[in-house]
């Protein structure tokens, strides 16, 4: 019987965590799920006879080693950083891995010992990364093999509220780690455009929008990712006049985020001293001019928008102007905007969260232009097997099953960009409602 040990229970290892409980039986083999918390991995688990429960804390290098060692493939949905500590000791154990983070350096530079360990590590086998690359390539592929020319590359991707759930006025609530919502744009957004590159610093990011319709779904607005220049390497397209990798949100959401972003407030830098005595009023206070005026006046004064209108009900629907104690000691501006937010924009009980992905691909083929839009978009089940879980966690655990059945053979650190990997990843995905519709 081979053995699976999935390190970290979290919000989107659900999903993979019942896909490979599911799949057990028929493919003989014993998943140990080990996070701090056992109460949560028992729950996940919920009493299957494939799963051995335990507690580990990744900070017990005894424990961990010897839970590695006793596996024939690892998962890690730890934090990213930890992620080559992991990879390093299944390199020297010869146990395969499989993430959902992007390939680091740290990792890149395992690739060598990992192919004369004959082991995969295999990364960015999420959603986005993951679930785009395999899309993205196999359409390209096709592209290449009919003898077109790719001109345009664009990739939008975007974990929302589905419409049903959609109460708020931002369209938008969390799905997965709040602080990366947080902090997401920030550096500079490099793309390709019409064969000039371009260059967006943080400050204008949300103030260069490009508006995307998904047919059935409506309008939606994308940002630029902070490097999309890499993945002319990465898909093979380095001569491509245009190549854009973004991020979507519902309309209107980019113009009021903008907002904290001129105020300063998704700094994550520094720290407020006395932050537990202020107010949420009293933080946004701090940021803008004093004046006479009140603090609307004054706030849209300074960021340039109108004292009425949407963007300014927005900010007062997510509770900038209350006076209600922060109550965290020593917070920095982001980690002030974090908590007041995960209020604000918190699943409730029956809601659903809904994963939006669209490529566009313009391109020449036998003197004529051809266009290919391909839409991607899933719900969640509930509050716990959200779209984010089941699209970033089962193309994990699709890879992880084929690997440990021989089915992907190939070595070293991977990402699903070939054919070996991306074929069958995306038929099982459709099988599983997880499609792309695609239209000339």
């Amino acid at each position: 019987m081979k053995k699976i040990l999935i390190l970290g229970a979290g919000r989107s290892a659900s999903s993979l965590i019942t896909y490979l409980l599911n799949n057990a039986k028929e493919y003989n083999y014993e998943v140990t799920v080990a996070d701090t918390s056992l109460d949560l991995v028992k729950q996940k688990t919920a009493g299957h006879a494939s799963a051995r429960p335990i507690a580990l804390d990744i900070a017990d290098e005894k424990q961990t080693h010897n839970e590695i060692s006793k596996a024939d493939i690892v998962i890690s949905m730890l934090p990213a950083f930890l992620h080559p500590k992991i990879a390093s000791q299944c390199v020297s154990m010869k146990k395969s891995m499989v993430t959902a983070s992007y390939v680091s350096p740290e990792m890149k530079a395992l690739d060598a010992d990992a192919r004369k360990a004959g082991i995969i590590l295999m990364n960015e086998a999420g959603l986005d990364p993951g679930i785009d690359h395999a899309s993205a390539m196999k359409i390209i592929d096709h592209i290449k093999s009919e003898g077109g020319k790719l001109l345009s590359f664009k990739s939008y991707t975007g974990g929302l509220v589905a419409p049903e759930s959609n109460d708020n006025p931002w369209g938008y609530k969390f799905t997965w780690n709040p602080r990366n919502v947080i902090l997401a744009g920030q550096g500079t957004a490099k793309f390709i455009e019409n064969g000039k590159y371009a260059y967006v610093p943080y400050n204008k990011l949300f103030t260069r929008i490009e508006k995307t319709h998904v047919e059935g779904w409506g309008d939606f607005e994308g940002y630029a990712n902070r490097d999309s220049l890499s993945y002319r390497s990465i898909y093979g397209i380095e001569d491509i006049p245009t190549l854009i990798r973004g991020t979507l949100r519902m309309p209107g959401y980019c113009e009021a985020w903008n907002v904290f972003v001129q105020l300063g407030i998704t700094d994550d830098t520094y720290h407020i001293e006395g932050s537990e005595k202020m107010t949420l009023r009293e933080f946004i206070e701090s940021f803008i001019p004093a004046g006479k005026a009140d603090i609307k006046h004054r706030l849209a004064d300074y960021v340039g928008i109108p004292v009425k209108g949407k963007i300014m009900d927005m900010l007062e629907w997510a509770g900038m102007f209350e006076n209600r104690p922060i109550a965290i000691r020593s917070a920095s501006p982001a980690q002030i905007l974090q908590a007041q937010l995960e209020e604000k924009w918190k699943l409730k009980d029956g809601d659903i969260d809904m994963i939006v992905m669209q490529h566009q691909f313009e391109y020449e083929l036998k003197g004529k232009m051809q266009f290919i839009t391909s839409s991607l978009v899933v719900k969640g089940d509930d509050a716990i097997h959200t779209a984010m879980a089941k699209t970033v966690g089962l193309p994990i655990g699709i890879l992880t099953k084929l690997i440990i059945t021989d089915q992907i053979k190939l070595k070293g650190v991977c990402i699903p960009t070939v054919p070996e990997i991306y074929n069958p990843l995306l038929d099982e995905l459709e099988e599983m409602g997880v499609n792309f519709v695609e239209k000339n």
